[in-house]
């Protein structure tokens, strides 16, 4: 199978380890990608489920790497092909003055992003009729993996570390959902002002859209680069089953602020994260994502991942066949409509190590 169809087998079946501490190490639950392992597939940095219902149960096993770090993936005892597992980045050996581990403040993801959440609760997660039933933003502040709100001051300083010390190339910033009518935008402007103070670090800022869409302007002006804006789902009915609570703003209202969004950070520079298998078909997907593409959105399609401790966390995990179903046609949209992976600025669409999405658009382009 080409390097495409690996991965996208990886991520939908997930994988068994031989040697479970192999690489960098994983967090179970919490923001962000979780439950998975970042490995190096090819060229291509993804991030593969490990500790997920469908991974226990995977047909491709890791085996322990070598000296080089690689490891043999086998499928029923047959040999698929190598990955290599990456290495704990230095900046996680760090403190800040008041003894904060820097980890607990961001994190790596794929091989050269910082992430972070900036603020680790969210107005809809207190409540079980309005939380997303995907989301785990809760759990790594309940386990003590991470703090409520990371200043400004802190974030400047482990981005600036990141880079120095591990060659950080990008950052992603997102946020729970507070109460007022910015959404998060507010937090996303104190905290790029304050990083771009100290690194020249392109940054994605990533949060709902805010009421009034001269937030996309204080946003660029404080040093977002690009900026994410994440649908999830892209039905009525899908939405409002999945996350009752962010479904109460409409598709047309992310629509208008992805219109305003484009005319601020340019085309390919606005994004929305779409999981894929929640009840959505491959057909509905595919029709959301030509109107984003035409106004200039960059359609970031993910398989869902069940996390543990989540009311999803039975939930199946779409085949590998109903992405490729998505994927394949969705690299070429994305190309003719003069966007990439390639050359978005900052960002999930940047990094692309949750989706196989890049890696067909690299196919496409060949």
């Amino acid at each position: 199978m080409s390097e495409a169809e690996f991965i996208n087998e990886l991520q939908t079946r997930g994988m068994r380890l031989v040697d479970p501490t192999a690489g960098m190490e994983s967090r179970r639950g919490g923001a962000g990608p979780t439950d998975h392992k970042a490995v190096t597939v090819g060229d291509t940095t993804v991030m593969v489920p490990v500790h997920t219902a469908p991974a226990f149960d995977s047909p491709y096993v890791v085996q322990a790497p070598g000296p080089d770090g690689m490891a043999e993936v086998t499928k029923l005892g047959a040999p698929m092909g190598k990955i290599r597992f990456l290495s704990r980045p230095k900046f996680y050996d760090l403190k800040t003055i008041d003894g904060i581990e820097y980890s607990k403040i961001a994190t790596l993801h794929s091989k050269d992003v910082l992430a972070t959440t900036v603020l680790q609760t969210c107005i809809r997660y207190e409540s079980r009729k309005k939380t997303c039933q995907f989301c785990s933003i809760g759990q790594s502040l309940a386990a003590g993996r991470t703090i409520a709100h990371k200043t400004p001051e802190q974030l400047a300083e482990v981005a600036k570390a990141a880079v120095e010390l591990d060659g950080v190339k990008h950052m992603v910033m997102t946020t729970g959902t507070p109460a007022g009518k910015d959404r998060g935008a507010s937090v996303m402007v104190d905290s790029a002002k304050a990083i771009k103070a100290v690194v020249d670090l392109p940054i994605q800022g990533q949060c709902e859209p805010p009421e009034d869409n001269i937030w996309h302007e204080r946003m660029f002006s404080a040093g977002i680069d690009s900026l994410g804006m994440h649908l999830e789902a892209v039905t009525p009915e899908v939405r409002e089953r999945i996350m009752p609570g962010k479904a109460q703003v409409s598709l047309e209202k992310y629509f208008d602020s992805f219109k305003a969004a484009v005319k601020v950070f340019g085309r390919g520079q606005v994004s929305t994260y779409i999981l894929a298998g929640l009840g959505d078909t491959p057909e509905a997907i595919l029709k959301t994502s030509q109107e984003l593409c035409k106004i200039g959105v960059y359609p970031f399609v993910v398989p869902f991942v069940p996390v543990s401790g989540t009311p999803l966390e039975s939930h199946p995990a779409p085949s590998s066949d109903f992405m490729a179903r998505i994927l394949k046609p969705l690299s070429g949209m994305i190309l003719r409509a003069g966007m990439s992976a390639e050359t978005a600025k900052a960002g999930c669409a940047k990094c692309g190590a949750c989706s196989a999405l890049s890696t067909y658009e690299k196919l496409k382009a060949s």
